[in-house]
């Protein structure tokens, strides 16, 4: 079922539910009020005619009379009128008796004074009576046509109104609801149009301060988000492609090249050199993707923990200059640092590639192959410094230091892949940290990493 339709059909059914409770507190208000007046009715009849009798001395026949004649053509009251000592002393019509009076009825209306009950939709009222300092016992019966007739009729009304009612808020109740839902019948139509090819589209955003405003912005913040998603993707198979190639072609060719003819020993021993330089670069390169698709996770995925920078340092060090005996890494501390300082919410995995890819790096680009190390702890968090005696980054390049597979004037002098930067990037981005450069060409180059500490 469509949700306009459950839109309307609940609002219908809300409808009908308070419809019927203003319908059943109408119709009991009616029929009790009808009750209540119908019994003084009989009250005041059973009165009048008790003093007819009794004060007047009107004959007895002349008010049986009276009312056989009245009850040919209207519903009139039959009375019983009985003595203290509960003889019957007057009855309208003892032949055609409606309300048989027991001993034990009169005895009741003696002690309560006033009984009603209703006897095959007759109403019937009991009530004791004084004239004279002597006591009588009066009872009065009819049938209330004219009441009922009127409740029959109210009855009838309300309940045609009701359906009438129903038909008319169903339609007004699916109108509305198709008026209010058409914005996401569009965004349904529009939606439907979108696709991997064509993600730049977005849905038109109604008015944004209501939930269909929020639900198109929100739509289109992920459709934005799918489109940068998509992009890089494209772009990193796109430099994976471009970055696999060359060495994959030079051991290819050296390969073709030693089957093409036979070769001295020493020659077959280049070429599997060869082989084996070109093989570690492509080792180095899928072991960084490897590590650049784990910093591109979403952060909800990425376990964090309180991790000690200076640890994560002091471990990184020791693998770099482990991987390279050549490496030197001197690590200092700024001034006193309390172990709660230098503690971040992080993933120590992470930290480590990123730590050890500026290690590296540092080490690479300087003269005397070393990094120097310092870190100082702030209010608000960690910065920690990584500085090279190297040949500088030129001002032009220091923009672009970090897009995926950028290398600068300087990429003859050393091998890299061009992703470790970016890596550190995204790694530091996951930890809601800041990277930054300063560099001047033949100064060496500092890159500044600020983690918040632990709260």
């Amino acid at each position: 079922m469509r949700l306009q339709q459950q839109i309307s059909l609940m609002f219908t059914a809300l409808a009908a539910g308070i419809l019927l409770l203003f319908i059943g507190i109408v119709y009991f208000s009616a029929y009790t009020n009808r009750l209540n007046e119908f019994y003084n009715i009989l009250e005041k009849e059973a009165i009048t005619k008790a003093n007819l009798l009794l004060d007047t001395q009107l004959d007895a026949e002349t008010l049986q009379t009276i009312y056989r004649k009245n009850r040919e053509i209207l519903y009139e009251v039959e009375v019983a009128i009985y003595n203290s000592r509960m003889d019957l002393i007057y009855h309208d019509a003892v032949d055609i008796d409606f309300v048989k009076e027991t001993p034990e009825m009169l005895q009741e209306i003696s002690n309560k004074k006033k009984i009603r009950f209703i006897q095959d939709k007759w109403q019937v009222i009991g009530l004791d009576f004084e004239f004279d300092q002597e006591h009588y016992i009066i009872t009065a019966a009819a049938y209330d046509f004219y009441g009922f007739n009127k409740l029959e009729n109210l009855r009838d009304t309300m309940l045609v109104s009701f359906f009438l009612g129903l038909a008319i808020i169903f339609l007004i109740g699916k109108y509305f609801s198709r008026k209010s839902l058409a914005p996401i019948a569009g965004i349904i139509r529009e939606a439907q149009n979108i696709s991997a090819s064509n993600l730049d589209l977005r849905i038109q955003e109604y008015n944004s301060k209501d939930e269909l405003g929020q639900l198109a912005q929100t739509f289109n913040q992920m459709l934005e988000r799918l489109e940068k998603s998509f992009d890089a993707q494209k772009q990193f198979v796109s430099y994976v492609a471009h970055e696999l190639r060359t060495p994959l072609t030079a051991i290819i060719t050296d390969l073709e090249l030693s089957l093409d003819k036979e070769r001295t020993k020493e020659q077959y021993r280049q070429t599997i050199e060869e082989v084996l330089s070109d093989s570690q670069k492509v080792a180095r390169l899928a072991s960084t993707l490897l590590d650049f698709a784990k910093a591109s996770y979403d952060r909800s995925e990425i376990h964090f923990k309180p991790v000690r920078v200076d640890e994560v340092l002091l471990e990184s060090s020791q693998q770099v200059m482990q991987k390279n005996p050549a490496y030197r890494i001197h690590l200092d501390f700024e001034g006193e640092v309390e172990e709660e300082a230098i503690t971040v919410w992080g993933n120590s995995y992470l930290l480590g590639i990123a730590f050890s890819n500026l290690m590296e790096n540092a080490c690479k680009f300087s003269e005397d192959k070393s990094c120097e190390i310092s870190i100082a702890a702030g209010p608000s968090g960690v910065r920690i410094k990584f500085r090279d005696k190297g040949i500088g980054i030129p001002k032009e390049e220091q923009e672009d230091i970090f897009k995926p597979f950028f290398r600068g004037k300087n990429k003859g002098y050393t091998e890299g892949t061009g992703i470790g930067l970016t890596l550190v990037q995204k790694i530091i981005q996951q930890h809601n940290g800041e990277i930054s450069l300063a560099s001047e060409t033949g100064k060496g180059a500092t890159f500044t990493l600020s983690l918040p500490k632990v709260k």
